[in-house]
């Protein structure tokens, strides 16, 4: 086992190791083992101290913010207000100053009065309360050892706790799944409570004691849950579930909620009454010992623990599932169930779940309920691609302000400031959102958080480009606003209109800028102001050139903007008049085939591509770039021009999907080879990223599908995509298989016969 062992968040104190109940389902006390028999009933003064302060070096030791705390059992009330009461005093005081303490204890509620709570009310420990559901379901368990129900009893301690007074305490319903019992039942019991949160929880079994299936099915545990899952959302969500959100999360590319699902590592220690250190205590239900470390309070620290090989077992994520699981689709969301349930004598802890059905009928389930409104829109509808991309660039633009935190000083205020004048009007707005939206303000705004980030002494200088930006909106608005601009070099550069010259090479100032009809005004302290007509190139002035293609009706070709150089092939310096008029002519001849060929690809490109770059040929960095533009090398061939144009349209759309949705998981656990390039592996974004290139590329030239359904299918029974990745992976197999259904061949060799070659 590699890796530093993960330190413990959270650890189970055992206050006390009886029960003043008697349920059959208990891993305490009915299954495997039986060492409560030789504990002490109660948790000692000297086991409560010496763990608090093993508690409080370990935050230290591993600068942890917080940790928690819980108490448990047996059942932890019959430990009595002082003993817990001690319990809390004791760690409030070893970890005041080191890190935060959560504190909570998990009990079935029957001794719960306002004594208790008032206590957890001046501690601030939360309570979580075992209920099974409605008095039918409660009772097939969780009774007295008369046999007497409980039920009454836990509904006066979850009422008290729904007091206003306790109500901040509620941690919410704990409830052990029993598939005799309603769903409907059992989930409308629990919700008509209340509670901040339920908790289902599959009763402990193993190979070896296998949970009880009265019909047989293999599903039956899935079955049921979906049932309460199905209930649950015709309520509307009333309470948030926990397995639930597991599993939704987990399925967007979000992380497991429940220790009892996923492939986070555990972070969790249990101490027992005389202050033996253990795993987590589900493992009782394995066999005898199965929990056991060999190491207590008084002579092994929590690292100790973090190093014992049973606690790294249950660390090592995808690695630490069986082989069946590491190739299982689902296994991202249910990470092989939880550790104690794969256990068997054969095979020790290296099966599957004993739920394994169940649990891959219940992802699968939840996923075909919910796909379609778990997905981003932005995976739906170009037009909220686009909207939620510039959403981004605000956001960032907004956390850059925050990252400054004043080190901009007044001129970074004094642009923000007016920025905040243009969003006041429509048309200000209007002009601020379109040098937003332009490509490379994205790179300018992660380049500088990168650099504040690293503590790059320039950063705060880049960062300073704000005012130009904000010029650029007002010129565009043509508001009559003011604003001061530093320049470079003697150069002055308005994203998305172009570059000036206002004095000298080498000479840094500063100007103020404000729109004039149709172009703009710039005026230097002590001089005379320049007028710039912004579309009419001159001896001082270099304007971004526009022009239409196809189906577009204005494109930029830009060849000036600073932060352009972002693209694989390095930016081409600024274009000649000629070079220029070469561009548009043969960007357009390339954007005519498109439409003929691949019409549905043209329309979309048309609505959301806005800016061109020349680039040359030769190797570059990539950086990160905003949506709507493609960097192109210069070909004189038009097919060739095309692929490019549509490469570059097809790697813009993934990336700018990717900005703003999960599209997969876990990249790199798995490797795939290339269909269309046997002797090439490749992690599953690799092999994403070429099916869907290769899918746009083909109706230009259809041998691209080669190897596309393959990877198709290869991607479907994957288990890195998310459901916003299940439905790109359909979205692409309705494309492949639409792609040449009207002749595309012949579309294309019509169209190259017909067009000259430059």
């Amino acid at each position: 086992m590699t890796g530093p062992a993960v330190p413990f968040r959270e650890i189970v104190l055992k206050v006390h190791s009886r029960c003043d109940l008697a349920c059959d389902h208990c891993y305490v006390y009915e299954h495997a083992d039986q060492s409560w028999r030789t504990r002490p009933k109660t948790v000692s003064d000297h086991v409560i101290s010496r763990t608090a302060q093993r508690l409080a070096e370990h935050a230290k030791t591993h600068a942890l913010p917080s940790v928690s705390v819980i108490l448990h059992g047996g059942e932890p009330l019959l430990a009595g207000p002082r003993r817990l009461r001690r319990v809390c005093e004791e760690f409030g005081s070893a970890l005041a100053g080191v890190a935060e303490l959560d504190l909570r204890i998990h009990t079935n509620g029957l001794q719960l009065s306002p004594r208790y709570l008032d206590l957890f009310d001046e501690f601030d420990v939360k309570v979580g309360i075992s209920l099974d559901g409605d008095r039918t379901a409660n009772d097939r368990h969780r009774r007295f050892a008369d046999g007497r129900s409980s039920h009454p009893l836990v509904l006066k301690a979850v009422e008290l706790l729904r007091q206003d007074r306790y109500r901040h305490l509620n941690l919410g319903l704990l409830c052990t799944v029993d598939i005799e019992n309603d769903p409907h039942a059992v989930l409308d019991a629990l919700v008509a409570l209340d509670p901040p949160l339920i908790d289902f929880l599959l009763p402990h079994a193993t190979w070896d004691e296998p949970p009880p299936r009265p019909d047989g099915s293999p599903t039956a545990y899935a079955q049921w849950l979906l049932a309460v899952f199905d209930r649950w959302q015709e309520e509307g969500s009333p309470v948030p579930v926990r397995l639930f959100s597991s599993v939704l999360s987990t399925l967007s590319g979000g992380p497991s909620l429940t220790e009892s699902l996923g492939l986070a590592p555990t972070d969790l220690v249990v101490v027992e009454t005389d202050g033996q250190l253990e795993q987590v205590d589900s493992l009782k239900s394995a066999y005898e010992g199965a929990a056991a470390t060999g190491f207590d309070v008084f002579s092994h620290s929590f690292d100790d623990v973090a190093a014992h090989p049973g606690v790294r077992a249950r660390q090592l994520g995808l690695a630490g599932v069986s082989e069946t699981c590491r190739r299982c689709p689902v296994v991202r969301s249910c990470g092989g169930g939880l550790y104690t349930h794969r256990y068997s004598a054969a095979n020790d802890f290296d099966n599957p779940s004993v739920y394994c059905a169940d649990l891959e009928a219940l992802v699968r389930g939840i996923q075909a309920r919910t796909s379609a409104a778990a997905v981003s829109p932005a995976l739906a509808d170009r037009r909220e691609l686009g909207a939620e991309q510039h959403d981004l660039t605000r956001t960032l633009l907004a956390g850059l302000h925050e990252a400054l935190d004043g080190r901009g000083g007044a001129r970074w205020e004094e642009a923000w400031g007016l920025a905040g004048v243009l969003e006041s009007s429509g048309e200000g707005a209007a002009g601020l959102d379109r040098v937003m939206a332009h490509p490379y303000t994205r790179t300018w705004l992660l380049d500088v958080l990168e650099g504040l980030h690293a503590e790059r002494p320039e950063a705060v200088g880049q960062a300073l480009r704000l005012p130009s930006y904000v010029a650029a909106a007002a010129v565009r608005a043509g508001l009559g606003l003011e604003v001061p601009c530093d320049y470079r070099d003697g150069r002055l550069f308005l994203p998305t209109l172009g570059e000036l010259r206002v004095a000298g090479p080498g000479g840094p100032g500063r100007v103020l800028v404000r729109a004039l009809g149709e172009g703009f005004a710039v005026r230097r302290e002590g001089g005379g102001e320049q007028i710039v007509a912004s579309e009419a190139e001159g001896p001082d002035w270099l304007p971004v050139r526009h022009f239409a293609a196809g189906g577009v009706p204005r494109l930029a070709l830009d060849d000036l903007d600073p932060y352009r150089d972002c693209f694989d092939a390095p930016a081409a310096p600024r274009l000649s008049p000629a070079d220029a008029e070469a561009w548009a002519e043969g960007v357009g001849r390339a954007w005519e085939l498109l439409e003929r060929a691949a019409p549905r690809q043209a329309a979309d490109a048309a609505e959301s591509l806005t800016t061109l770059t020349p680039l040359v040929a030769g190797r570059n960095t990539k950086r990160p770039h905003g949506h709507g533009t493609v960097g192109l090398v210069w070909t004189g061939d038009t097919l060739e021009l095309a692929l490019a144009l549509l490469r570059g349209l097809r790697r813009a759309r993934l990336r700018a999907l990717l900005d703003v949705t999960d599209l997969y998981a876990l990249d790199g656990a798995w490797e795939y080879r290339l269909p269309w390039e046997r002797n090439v592996k490749v992690p599953f974004s690799g092999l994403l990223a070429g099916t869907y290139e290769r899918v746009g590329l083909s109706p230009l030239v259809p041998g691209f599908m080669d190897g596309v359904p393959e990877a198709l299918d290869m991607m479907d029974a994957a288990a890195e995509p998310t459901v916003g990745g299940m439905r790109l992976l359909g979205s692409l197999r309705d494309e492949a298989r639409g792609v040449h259904g009207t002749s595309g061949m012949n579309v294309l060799m019509n169209a190259v016969d017909q067009e000259p070659v430059r």
